[in-house]
C-alpha cells in the first residue's frame, strides 16, 4: 500500500493540538464551513446546483451504456477523480466528498481520529468510468482524506467500459443528453473517425436527426435498388448529405448559431420560403 500523498495545507487549516479526537472534531467543522462557503460562491457565480452534486453510478452507466467490465486490482487514484457513489445516499456528501449532513459526523470523526493517531487506512473500493471514479466502499475515508490534504488514495478498482466516455466535467444534467446521444449512435452507427462531428445540445434533437437519417436511408436504398444496412446508411448519409450541406452553410455563412450539426438540422427543417429569407 502506498503512503497517502499530501498537498501543503496552511497550519491554520490543519491544526494539531496533540488531542486526536478534538482535532478530528475541528476537521469535521472545517469541512462543513468549506462546504457552506463553496455553496455561497456557487450561488454568486449562478452555477446550477447539480455542478456540486455527487454522481450516481447506475444512472451514469445507464446513460453512457455498459459495454464490459474488468478488475484492475489495487491502484493509487487521485481524490479529484472521485465524484460519485455506487449505492450510498447522495445527500450525505457533495461531489468533493465534503459532508453535507451532520448524520455522518460520528463515523467521520472516528476515522479522522484514527488517521491522526497514525493508523493506516485500508484501500477503498471504486468503479472507474472514463476519467471518473465511483465509491462502492469507503465514502468516509475519501472525505477524511480530502480534509487531511491528501491528493491520492489507494483503491481496488473495477473498470466499466461504456459506449460513451465520461469526462471530468460530467454532471447530472448531462445524463439525459448523453443517453440520447448513445441511442443515436446505436441507430446511426457512424464510422469512429467521423462520429464526434455530430454534436447537439438538446437531447430531443438526436431523436429528430435519427428519424431524418433513417428516412434519407430509405430513399437511398430505393435509388440503389437494394436495402442498405444501418452502417451503410450512416456512412453514405454523412459523406453524401451531411458534409456537402455543412460545407455550403459554412461557405455562405448561414444556418444560425450552434454546432455544425445544429445548423444542418435547422437548414434541413426550413421550408422553401424560410430558405429564401435566410439567403436574403
Amino acid at each position: 500500500m502506498q503512503p497517502a500523498r499530501r498537498s501543503k495545507l496552511r497550519d491554520t487549516e490543519l491544526k494539531d493540538t496533540g488531542l486526536p479526537q478534538q482535532d478530528a472534531q475541528s476537521d469535521f467543522a472545517r469541512q462543513r464551513r468549506r462546504l457552506a462557503l463553496s455553496r455561497v460562491a456557487a450561488r454568486l457565480r449562478f452555477e446550477p446546483d447539480d455542478v456540486s452534486a455527487m454522481l450516481p453510478f447506475e444512472e451514469v452507466v445507464a446513460a453512457l451504456g455498459r459495454v464490459s467490465q474488468r478488475d484492475l486490482g489495487l491502484r493509487s487514484i487521485t481524490l479529484d477523480s472521485i465524484v460519485g457513489t455506487v449505492a450510498r445516499r447522495r445527500g450525505e456528501f457533495d461531489r468533493k466528498f465534503r459532508p453535507t449532513s451532520t448524520g455522518v459526523r460520528g463515523r467521520w470523526e472516528g476515522i479522522a481520529t484514527a488517521r491522526r493517531r497514525g493508523q493506516a487506512m485500508p484501500p477503498i473500493d471504486v468503479y472507474r468510468i472514463g476519467e471518473l471514479h465511483f465509491v462502492e466502499d469507503g465514502h468516509h475515508r475519501v472525505s477524511v482524506a480530502g480534509a487531511m490534504g491528501d491528493t491520492h488514495i489507494d483503491a481496488y478498482v473495477k473498470e466499466v467500459r461504456t459506449a460513451l466516455g465520461a469526462s471530468a466535467d460530467l454532471t447530472l444534467s448531462d445524463l439525459p443528453l448523453k443517453r440520447h446521444e448513445r441511442i443515436f449512435r446505436e441507430r446511426v452507427p457512424l464510422p469512429a473517425a467521423v462520429r464526434d462531428r455530430i454534436q447537439l445540445s438538446d437531447e430531443w434533437r438526436y431523436a429528430e436527426l435519427s428519424v431524418l437519417i433513417e428516412a434519407w436511408g430509405l430513399r437511398a436504398s430505393h435509388a440503389r435498388e437494394r436495402l442498405l444496412t444501418r452502417p451503410e446508411i450512416a456512412e453514405a448519409w454523412f459523406h453524401e448529405e451531411y458534409e456537402p450541406v455543412v460545407q455550403v452553410l459554412n461557405e455562405a455563412h448561414i444556418g444560425g448559431e450552434g454546432t455544425e450539426t445544429e445548423r444542418y438540422l435547422r437548414a434541413t427543417s426550413l421550408s422553401v420560403a424560410d430558405h429564401a429569407r435566410v439567403v436574403r
